[in-house]
């Protein structure tokens, strides 16, 4: 056993050891001690992990936005699907979807809604829901309600179509309806002309020659009335005279002012030359007496073989045929003063609404439809579904019509067509039902025995009153 004695002193910094008197302590005996394994805390790497979990879903959210909302502002922005709403007249959906979706295929983020509407109040309707916001991005209105539209259709861009495109392209008629202080406020799909239908079995019959002019046609009317014993009308030459009883009556009366150069807009500016077109009107029933009031509608009486001659337009041959498919007709240009080969032109326009909130994509389908091929493809549908389509509005589609007897005719006065608010079938409760008002009530005040004179004084105030209640720029090119 070891006995150790020690005690520590400091001197001077050093130190010694010595004997000490002090007792002995006695170490007992020595147990080891146990070792044990040093570990370090567990909350230091948990920490790290922490940390490490945290920067990368920090750099995965900084790569997020950076791929969903830094890189798209400088990269091509993805275009959102625009629905245009279409309202059309006349076409059924299954016409017009083939060339909607030729369009839909050219311009894939483009959808075209069309949506037939009743003509019933269509006027009134569509006025009221542009006006209020609600309207179509596209809409069918006819060539002759610009002054009750002019301030809701948007004028057409450069880029949808060129004025020099569109003189190029369209007839004269359609320019001077259309363009206004220089803009172009619509694009027709078709044009029409009033023109002259004839019993071919009549002038058979009677052995006589279609009328070129209005004589020959006033004689020609003579020569074809058939009459009873008690001297009433079988069968009636013409049917010019009457209002009421004469379908187209308003045009008719208009193709006779505008042809003796009577100015619609101030017809007091040229009352004798309105009173001349008046009488001449007139004196089918009171001198010639080849018509009358108790004849029925004069496109009934014709489809019925009791008229040999009607004045109509192009859809009036699918009510003819419909009522008597057996029916002997031609189509010729109607009769004309000296110098004066003028036609009433009667068509609709498809326009886009100022109001639209897609006015750039509307503008785009409207430069589709004013294409060549558009029309043509149309065309192509409509006759698929019935005896042909609408007649070509471009002028260079024209002579691709001349092998239709039926059609052309139609056509070939469309260089010479004006307009004229006195116009039938457009159903408008407006400008066109107003003005056609006053010119009935003219007509039948002559045929009362008031003079003509008188009857063209009273139509110019009422002219004039509709006029200033739609105060826009007219239509009408004399």
């Amino acid at each position: 056993m070891l006995i150790l004695y020690y005690n520590t002193k400091d001197m001077g910094g050093n130190t010694v050891f010595q004997n000490t008197t002090q007792p002995p302590i006695q170490a007992g005996p020595v147990n080891p001690t146990p070792q044990v394994e040093s570990q370090e805390p567990s909350f230091p790497i948990k920490g790290k992990i922490i940390k490490l979990s945290i920067g990368i879903l920090l750099f995965v959210l900084f790569i997020y936005l950076i791929i969903n909302f830094v890189i798209p502002r400088f990269g091509p922005k993805k275009e959102e699907t625009v629905t245009l709403t279409y309202w059309g007249l006349w076409e059924d959906k299954q016409v017009m979807q083939n060339v909607i979706s030729d369009f839909e295929k050219r311009n894939p983020n483009i959808k075209i809604d069309y949506i037939k509407q009743d003509p019933k109040e269509y006027r009134e309707r569509l006025a009221t829901r542009i006006l209020n916001g609600t309207g179509p991005d596209i809409f069918r209105f006819h060539n002759t309600w610009f002054p009750m539209f002019s301030d809701m259709l948007l004028p057409m861009s450069s880029d949808t179509i060129k004025k020099e495109e569109f003189q190029n392209n369209f007839y004269t008629v359609i320019q001077k309806d259309l363009v206004k202080n220089g803009a172009i406020y619509g694009i027709p799909l078709e044009i029409d002309t009033l023109s002259l239908f004839v019993n071919t079995d009549s002038f058979k019959a009677a052995g006589v020659e279609v009328p070129k002019t209005w004589e020959e046609f006033a004689k020609t009317a003579r020569s074809l009335t058939v009459k009873d014993e008690n001297n009433n009308i079988k069968s009636a030459g013409a049917a010019l005279g009457t209002f009421d009883n004469i379908t187209h009556a308003p045009d008719i009366i208009s193709l006779l002012l505008l042809q003796n150069s009577a100015n619609l807009n101030n017809l007091n500016s040229t009352s004798q030359n309105a009173a001349e077109a008046f009488n001449f009107y007139i004196s089918f029933v009171k001198e010639n007496n080849v018509w009358d009031e108790k004849q029925d509608p004069s496109i009934l009486a014709f489809a019925k073989g009791n008229l040999s001659m009607f004045f109509g337009y192009s859809w009036d041959i699918f009510i003819i045929k419909n009522a008597n498919p057996n029916l002997n007709f031609a189509i010729y240009p109607v009769p004309h003063l000296p110098d004066k080969n003028i036609s009433i032109a009667s068509y609709w326009v498809e326009g886009v609404s100022l109001k639209s909130k897609h006015q750039r994509e509307s503008l785009l389908f409207m430069k589709f439809i004013s294409e060549k091929e558009t029309e043509q493809k149309l065309f192509s549908e409509q006759a698929k579904t019935r005896l042909f389509g609408e007649p070509y509005a471009r002028v260079d589609l024209a002579e691709s019509l001349k092998d239709n007897p039926l059609l052309y005719p139609f056509i070939i006065q469309a260089k010479d067509a004006v307009s004229s608010f006195f116009a039938s079938d457009t159903y408008d409760n407006g400008l066109n039902f107003k003005m056609n008002n006053y010119l009935g009530d003219a007509v039948r005040s002559v045929l009362g025995n008031t003079s003509a004179e008188t009857a063209v004084e009273v139509l110019d105030k009422g002219i004039n009153q509709v006029l200033q209640q739609y105060s826009k720029s007219t239509p009408v090119s004399n």
